[in-house]
């Protein structure tokens, strides 16, 4: 019985061998026919869940949102904050360009991962412009992957998140340990000062594009005579630690005759981690105009002065920028004079 059976046995045994790993091959090749080869990332799709009522499906997130990468510093924080922001308030995985990780990474702890420009040129995004915000505004946005554009600049968008976005811009240890180093140098007339107060004048393009093209005004002498004063009524002994991208400028305009102003900054606006971190240490803020200010004051919490009011009510500037999106209503605004306007 053996002999005879062996000859029907033995050959099919092969066949069923080579049949199944034929098989095999056919299915993965047709699962693996639907992966798009070209993308990077694994894209999430709804989950199964087991209930007593039988499978239920999850939503998962699916897809992706990114967010242009434009401007310097001040500029591209307001981009990922918004991004961070609304991404998460619409249930999608955020990532942000390598042009946004090279200038963020360095200073700080940020988290997204990056989106690589080959990857990115191969989605076809859904564009959304945002600048000025209001409260509220823009929460659901359609689309599975969606690429945010403009300048956004308004904690409206991700004011709710404070927290998250803090810990998203803590800086690193040695950025950090540097600008405190040198804050615990200084000394007001002999002494250690009781309060350190943030001074961002911003100036370079600014000086002509305001008047010139947004029907607007920077800082002046007054205004920051005035902003310091204003620190001095409150706090026994403030340092005023003054950053800027016109230091001559601030020489020139600021008094320091009380020895409580301190000209710190190297305004070098390629490599703004030093100045941004002097300002963020200090408890205690006055910007004028500029999201870098923003930013600094934002970070460092305490009370804010701001230049107010800095356009005329027809400016085109107002277009793009919402000042009551923009500073937080707990700050304080001190009036810019137009008068320099009004005399053309």
């Amino acid at each position: 019985m053996l002999s005879t059976q062996a000859p029907f046995f033995f050959p099919t045994a092969p066949f069923i061998l080579f049949v199944f790993t034929a098989s095999t091959i056919f299915h993965l090749q047709q699962r693996l026919a639907k992966i798009q080869p070209t993308w990077e990332l694994q894209m999430l799709e709804p989950a199964t869940k087991e209930s007593p009522s039988g499978p239920q499906r999850s939503p998962q997130p699916k897809g992706m949102w990114t967010i242009n990468a434009i401007g310097r510093l001040g500029n591209q924080m307001g981009e990922y904050a918004t991004l961070y922001a609304l991404a998460k308030m619409n249930g999608r995985p955020a990532f942000i360009p390598p042009q946004m990780h090279s200038t963020l990474a360095p200073i700080f702890r940020i988290t997204l991962p990056v989106l690589h420009d080959t990857t990115a040129s191969r989605i076809p995004w859904q564009n959304y412009p945002r600048n000025g915000g209001r409260e509220g505004g823009y929460r659901h946005i359609p689309g599975e992957y969606v690429r945010l554009t403009g300048y956004p600049c308004s904690w409206t968008f991700y004011h709710h998140l404070r927290a998250e976005i803090l810990q998203e811009f803590t800086l690193h240890d040695h950025v950090r340990e540097e600008a405190q180093n040198f804050l615990r140098a200084l000394q007001v007339n002999g002494s250690r000062p009781s309060t350190y107060v943030g001074v961002h004048v911003r100036r370079g393009d600014y000086v002509h594009v305001m008047p010139n093209v947004w029907k607007g005004v920077v800082a002046d002498r007054g205004y920051l005579q005035q902003a310091l004063d204003w620190f001095r009524a409150r706090y026994p002994s403030p340092i005023f630690v003054v950053t800027s991208n016109g230091m001559a400028w601030c020489r020139e305009n600021i008094e320091a005759s009380r020895g409580d102003v301190v000209f710190a900054g190297n305004g070098i606006e390629g490599s703004p981690a030093k100045d941004f971190a002097l300002l963020t240490q200090c408890n205690h803020t006055v910007m004028t105009i500029g999201t870098f200010g923003i930013w600094a004051a934002y970070l460092a919490g305490g009370e804010t002065i701001y230049l107010a009011n800095y356009t005329l009510p027809d400016s085109p500037f107002l277009k793009v920028f919402k000042p009551e999106a923009a500073f937080l209503p707990d700050w304080t605004g001190i009036a810019a004079d137009l008068s320099p306007l009004l005399k053309h």
